[in-house]
């Protein structure tokens, strides 16, 4: 079935054949092609803002964000960390939130974590919460199954209609 022969055979072939000449200038000029293509898409590093920065305005990513400075304006964000220097006055929407700060708004998270370290005024709407002693914390906490999402549809809804009848 198998025989030395028919492997050699075509290994003579191809060497005699112009297969290997063309295959060295493809390689020398795939390479580069090759890496861009083969190289996995790592997770872009994470956005930190210095202690010493101060922004004035809204934030907004796909990806993380560490936050030591000063905020003031909304974050959107896939992880946002909030640093035991940071302040952020205003709303944070993120997948996983991590307080080590002060917050001044509302938080809306999946999963939302208020360190020891942490100072939050302000509602909390979560999928999961865990808050370690230690933290302040002064507002609410409701749990959704999306809070990302927030429930801003349900008291439009459940505004009465026949009320203006009577």
């Amino acid at each position: 079935m198998f025989s030395k022969s028919k492997i050699n055979e075509p290994g003579a072939k191809a060497e005699d054949g112009s297969a290997p000449k063309p295959a060295m200038p493809d390689t020398s000029r795939a390479t580069p092609t090759e890496f861009k293509a083969s190289a996995p898409k790592s997770k872009p590093a994470a956005s930190t803002l210095s202690n010493d920065l101060h922004i004035t305005g809204n934030l907004k990513t796909t990806g993380d964000i560490n936050v030591e400075g000063t905020v003031e304006g909304d974050i959107r964000a896939h992880l946002l960390t909030v640093g035991e220097t940071a302040t952020v006055k205003g709303e944070v929407v993120a997948d996983d939130v991590v307080v080590n700060g002060r917050v001044v708004g509302r938080v809306r998270g999946l999963k939302v974590r208020l360190t020891a370290t942490a100072r939050v005024e302000g509602d909390i709407i979560h999928k999961t919460i865990a808050i370690e002693s230690g933290a302040h914390f002064e507002g609410s906490v409701q749990r959704q199954d999306d809070p990302l999402n927030g429930g801003k549809a349900k008291p439009v809804a459940a505004a009465p209609a026949p009320a203006a009848n009577g």
